[in-house]
């Protein structure tokens, strides 16, 4: 495994992250591709056999059961400090006032709550998982900076926001002096590339390693039309990212599929080839349901595309709404 540097940083991680999200089923979650802690640990365990060091989760995953998982789990098998972390912070962990959110209350309750549940000391990358509207954008960005300051994260990133409110964010961190943002997580796969108009060129301007999620879009981009998964039927988020099968989509899919068999590999390959391609592109987080996918995650690290077959696979895409 080849690690790479995150962002402007001297921070090394490998070139694909686990998302920890499956692993993490409770006695309120059943779902078919949420994974209990005895059966997730295998994944954690090839995962790091295969090099991967570079662990996404988030306390609002079943309730803080995924991160309950990793702290179980994760360092039976790696040192600590031989694994980077990344957890999130935003979503609502309980009912009533200031469970939820940015604010500076919010953030040092979950970062003590997540610490507790990981079983260490620091997280690596503390990142928000949210724009939050409601809290001053200040008050956010300063809470992050005491948490970095205290020594309960190394590092913070954002995710799921517009290019203005990164570079907004940024701004005032580096106004303040404060720590700023050093990677974002973004979704970004062939089936969805609206990133690419704004917020890539701002990662490169700025330094801030993209790090995709959903990068094998639901794994559309895996498997023919007529083929389903565990998570497919059961997953009702995918239907929100992808609300109807457009004609551009299949004439994608097919030409992963088809550029799959012409080369002898998986389409999940082709596909992470592709998002590894580009520069400002760190590491896809991708998750892992069956134990082959982490052998594909790593071996499309080593999957060269050229130029044409990178145009090839681009031309059918069309314009979408913002998500």
């Amino acid at each position: 495994m080849d690690y790479v540097k995150l962002g402007q940083t001297g921070l090394e991680v490998s070139p694909i992250c686990l998302g920890c999200m499956s692993y993490s089923q409770g006695p309120t979650q059943k779902h078919g591709w949420l994974f209990t802690e005895e059966k997730s640990r295998p994944f954690l365990k090839r995962a790091l056999d295969l090099g991967i060091n570079f662990f996404d989760t988030a306390n609002a995953y079943a309730g803080g059961a995924s991160e309950e998982t990793l702290g179980n789990t994760l360092l039976r098998y790696a040192p600590r400090e031989e694994v980077v972390i990344t957890t999130k912070v935003e979503s609502r962990m309980r009912p009533g006032a200031n469970g939820q959110g940015l604010s500076r209350k919010a953030i040092m309750t979950e970062i003590d709550a997540s610490l507790r549940r990981l079983k260490t000391d620091y997280v690596d990358i503390y990142m928000i998982h949210h724009w939050d509207h409601a809290t001053p954008l200040e008050e956010t960005l300063e809470a992050l900076h005491d948490v970095v300051k205290a020594g309960k994260a190394l590092y913070i990133a954002g995710s799921w926001m517009h290019a203005w409110q990164l570079s907004k964010a940024i701004q005032i961190q580096r106004a303040n002096g404060w720590a700023r943002f050093i990677a974002i997580q973004n979704h970004l796969s062939l089936l969805y590339r609206e990133e690419e108009r704004e917020m890539l060129p701002l990662c490169r301007d700025q330094g801030v390693g993209a790090l995709p999620w959903s990068p094998l879009s639901r794994g559309r981009l895996t498997r023919p039309r007529s083929e389903t998964s565990n998570r497919s039927l059961t997953d009702g988020y995918t239907n929100t990212l992808y609300p109807k099968e457009l004609d551009a989509d299949i004439e994608i899919v097919d030409r992963v599929l088809a550029m799959a068999e012409a080369r002898g590999v998986k389409p999940a390959q082709v596909a992470l080839a592709w998002l590894l391609s580009k520069d400002e592109v760190v590491a896809p987080v991708m998750g892992a349901t069956k134990l082959d996918h982490l052998d594909d995650a790593v071996a499309a690290c080593s999957l060269q595309l050229t130029p044409e077959e990178i145009a090839h696979l681009e031309e059918p895409y069309r314009p979408l709404p913002l998500l």
